[in-house]
């Protein structure tokens, strides 16, 4: 038995892609302040047209496609002022982590950060992203494919895959190899 204690993961917080030349194969958020944001999307490297800069982006499903089998993609091209990079920054204090968390206000000038909630707290995980704290730090880029369980130890566990895996799943047909995780390791992003 260890004395290790799982620390919540760093939180997510968009920033403008807009002077970023690290953008392939980057979580990215599109959309327009006031308007609204879709995420579950990867952006190639930006490109340049004219006098405009442009980010291809891909949902995640095509871009792990592509990626894996080697294939061209047809990208649309989003104004890069209209795309915002997923960074994960800071760890957010343990008292962060309440119900309260849902009620929060944000401001529509951007997308919001977000903080991760223990998966123990959350419904409906199958198919979510999560974050697994280890000792030597946190596992990004997996996806919850059960509901939480009880296990042969009676601890409460979720198996989970990596995220390639979850959408190569998509488009074979072939389950993932998945681990069995505790759920008190687990955080939705």
């Amino acid at each position: 038995m260890t004395d290790w204690v799982p620390e919540p993961p760093r939180g997510i917080t968009p920033l403008p892609a807009a002077g970023r030349d690290d953008l392939r194969g980057r979580r990215v958020l599109v959309g327009m302040p006031g308007l609204g944001w879709r995420g579950d999307l990867r952006a190639d490297a930006a490109i340049v047209q004219g006098a405009r800069t442009y980010v291809p982006v891909l949902t995640e499903l095509e871009w792990y496609r592509a990626e894996v089998e080697q294939l061209e993609t047809f990208a649309p091209l989003v104004p890069v002022d209209r795309v915002w990079v997923e960074i994960p920054t800071g760890k957010p204090a343990r008292d962060e982590i309440t119900p309260e968390l849902f009620d929060r206000l944000v401001t529509l000038d951007g997308p919001a950060p977000r903080l991760p909630v223990p998966a123990r707290v959350v419904t409906g995980l199958t198919g979510r992203r999560v974050v697994r704290a280890r000792p030597t730090g946190e596992q990004r880029d997996l996806r919850a494919v059960t509901e939480p369980y009880q296990n042969t130890e009676s601890d409460v566990c979720i198996r989970v895959a990596r995220e390639r895996d979850w959408y190569q799943w998509a488009w074979t047909g072939k389950t993932p190899n998945t681990m069995e995780v505790p759920i008190y390791l687990l955080w939705v992003e």
